[in-house]
């Protein structure tokens, strides 16, 4: 039976309302602040708020014009890598997804490079982030969705979490960058991009300003935070990473000044399925194939909101010794600058670069 396609008219009053029940994990704080900055707010993206933020003082005409290049790009992101929804004219994930185990489907070339960048991080993060664990992460997902629609909130049948856990290899994935062409070889197999997309998406938009030499520039796509250049003082952003654990008093954990960066956290209060008064985070632990049971929050501080997207997750699915060993491991255009990670107890700690 085909799925009825569901449109962002239908999302939509859901995004909004957890937009505003949840607390955005990386927060730009305005304390000191003597001109409010020219800003302006989308919904519905990439499942989330999108935020654009001005500080260079460019003029609103010259503002609205970037603003609506870099949420053309966006939406065109969110698009190509929508594992739920096919577009007229567009051959996206889900296209790719439909099509495992009957041959190359012929792809846009950005679709191409993101899944050349996400085995790579597989290989980086050892396997902790591995965008062919889609057959895995549906069952999930369906568990939330059905949630969402009235029902009872119960856990995917652990038979079925193995069976699917057969049909994760990320070898299947053939990417092909000269003919444009991606392959699942396993035909039960699914891609499942939400470990690395929205900071993929979100450094194209960096590069799209950086090539219009523009500086003093904030992107907010659901907290995943890049700042691009720094203030005309020559100063940089207080940031401050929220406080899962908020009912201790403390709205923030850290606090620090950062520019020409991004600042990404992966916490397990945003999306959750409830069973038996129990919550079930969305972050997958792939040895387990349960939501990983280490921390509450992982904060990674690093240039490239791509990586920081990825090693955000990978982290929340390792221990504080072995994540460390692996940011401590990376160097120049993969430099890791900070990690924050909030235990389940709210215990805080701290790795930063030398």
């Amino acid at each position: 039976m085909d799925k009825k396609k569901i449109t962002l008219k239908d999302i939509l009053p859901l995004i909004i309302l957890g937009v505003l029940v949840c607390a955005v994990v990386v927060a730009i704080l305005l304390r000191g602040e003597k001109t409010k900055p020219e800003s302006v707010s989308y919904y519905g993206l990439f499942d989330t708020e999108t935020s654009f933020t001005d500080y260079s003082g460019m003029d609103g005409e010259e503002f609205g014009e970037i603003c609506g290049e870099l949420y053309a790009a966006l939406e065109g992101y969110h698009k190509l890598f929508d594992i739920y929804n096919e577009y007229d004219g567009l051959v996206n994930l889900a296209a790719v997804n439909k099509n495992a185990g009957k041959g190359a489907v012929r792809v846009p070339e950005e679709l191409v490079r993101l899944l050349e960048f996400s085995k790579e991080m597989y290989t980086l993060t050892g396997g902790e982030v591995n965008v062919a664990m889609g057959a895995v992460l549906s069952l999930w997902h369906e568990r939330r969705e059905a949630v969402k629609m009235g029902e009872i909130g119960t856990l995917p049948d652990s038979e079925a979490l193995a069976r699917a856990a057969e049909h994760c290899d990320i070898d299947k994935l053939i990417v092909d960058p000269v003919n444009m062409t991606v392959e699942l070889t396993d035909g039960e197999m699914s891609l499942d991009v939400g470990a690395i997309a929205k900071g993929y998406a979100v450094e194209r938009l960096a590069d799209i300003l950086k090539a219009k030499g523009i500086s003093g520039f904030v992107i907010n796509v659901g907290g995943n935070l890049r700042v691009v250049g720094e203030k005309p003082s020559g100063e940089g952003w207080l940031a401050g990473i929220e406080n899962p654990k908020s009912e201790n008093g403390l709205p923030y954990v850290k606090e620090m000044y950062i520019s020409d960066t991004s600042f990404v956290t992966s916490g397990d209060y945003m999306r959750y399925l409830e069973v038996d008064g129990v919550r079930y985070h969305h972050i997958i632990d792939k040895d387990t194939l349960m939501p990983s049971g280490y921390f509450s929050s992982v904060s990674i501080l690093t240039e490239d909101s791509g990586l920081a997207d990825a090693l955000s997750t990978a982290l929340f699915s390792m221990s504080v010794a072995e994540g460390r060993a692996l940011v401590e491991s990376l160097s120049g255009d993969r430099r890791v600058d900070t990690v924050v990670w909030v235990g389940l107890d709210g215990e805080v700690t701290t790795f930063e670069a030398e």
